[in-house]
């Protein structure tokens, strides 16, 4: 047996991308904890039911200010003197820093990283983006010199890490991502009326929300039945849409905006086509989670997206920040919409093939060497 710490910014993370993996540690016999900012009641108690502790650390999820990040390095070097666990996880950018920063000098804990993506700090920009990149690049470099993997969901991200030279390739380990639960999202049949496109996610602008209001305002100009769906948190960081310009959005009677929601099934259930313009992913977990349900998906060609769609067969890929081919591709769904119910059950059949987040956590404990309860029974 284990003693295994995982470790994320967001407390809902942990029951929204990480249950089943931490499921699957506490029914392999290991004893888990799992870290986060400060937690509701409900998370913790979710996490109690899963056989999982959990520990508050100081985390500030964006931007970069030197007191709360010394901050959260000597929260987490305490608790790993405190604890001494065999192995800790960590994802998102601030754990995985921080965590790994923390765990230099212990070389008896085994470290894997997560990276999810590249996040906004990684991508081209001005003067300032490009200082900020610098800066982080740096600040993983250090951090994962102890890791024993870092875990990638695309290849694109890996490529990144390793020509930039923050891991070598020989540690790094790719899976599906986050994977999907196939029973939770199940296979539903498309409404029979109308057609309304979704998208779901924090509202930040690399997530291609404005493109999305914009192309929905083009195509209801020819198609105004059709509806437009929004549904996610509003977000703190640098790039996070500010409260008056979504206001705005809903004023404009082009979209819906339904805020954030513990779980999207409702929605995806009534909705024809998924839309993910995303500039940039690991691997989208709500474009797993439609394709499980069986929607058809119209995502940007980008890593982390374009791994999802087969285009012509479960959807189409356009190109990011580029409102008017989101456009021009809803008007085919619009004019093509006996094809949506083939799509979707592609989409499904993909799903399964590729994303069953039960196949993902086997790779992710196989890339982790961890002993599962059957092998320990046969020593």
């Amino acid at each position: 047996m284990s003693k295994i710490i995982v470790i994320g910014a967001l407390p809902e993370s942990l029951i929204n991308f990480r249950g089943e993996l931490l499921k699957s540690f506490v029914a392999n016999g290991h004893d888990v904890t799992a870290m986060a900012g400060n937690a509701s009641v409900v998370v913790i108690e979710q996490l109690a039911e899963m056989g999982v502790g959990f520990r508050a650390f100081p985390v500030q999820r964006n931007g970069l200010n030197p007191v709360t990040d010394i901050r959260t390095y000597l929260a987490l070097r305490k608790v790993f003197r405190e604890s001494r666990p065999d192995m800790v996880m960590c994802y998102t950018i601030k754990p995985v820093v921080w965590g790994g920063m923390a765990l230099l000098g212990m070389p008896r804990i085994k470290f894997y990283a997560l990276v999810t993506g590249l996040g906004f700090a990684l991508q081209a920009g001005g003067f300032i983006r490009r200082c900020l990149t610098m800066v982080v690049v740096w600040l993983y470099r250090l951090s994962l010199l102890k890791a024993k993997k870092v875990i990638f969901q695309n290849q694109d991200n890996r490529d990144y890490f390793v020509s930039r030279k923050i891991v070598n390739k020989s540690r790094c380990a790719l899976v599906n991502g986050s994977g999907v639960d196939l029973n939770k999202f199940a296979l539903v049949p498309l409404p029979s009326d109308g057609i309304v496109f979704l998208t779901i996610g924090r509202l930040l602008g690399d997530k291609g929300f404005r493109e999305y209001v914009l192309a929905a305002k083009i195509v209801k100009a020819r198609y105004p039945e059709a509806v437009f769906r929004i549904v996610g948190p509003q977000d703190s960081s640098p790039d996070g849409i500010p409260d008056h310009e979504i206001k705005k959005w809903n004023e404009s009677g082009d979209i819906e905006y339904f805020g954030a929601t513990m779980d999207v099934r409702s929605f995806i259930s009534d909705c024809h086509v998924f839309v993910l313009p995303s500039y940039h992913e690991g691997m989208p977990r709500t474009v797993l989670e439609a394709m499980s349900m069986g929607r058809p998906i119209l995502t940007t060609d980008v890593p982390g997206c374009r791994e999802t769609v087969t285009p012509g067969e479960n959807g189409y890929l356009v190109p990011h920040a580029n409102s008017q081919a989101l456009a021009e591709r809803m008007f085919w769904f619009l004019e093509h919409r006996d094809q949506l119910v083939g799509m979707g059950a592609r989409s499904r059949i993909l799903a399964e093939k590729k994303f069953d987040v039960h196949n993902v956590n086997r790779n992710i404990i196989k890339i982790m060497e961890l002993t599962s309860k059957a092998e320990m029974t046969n020593v």
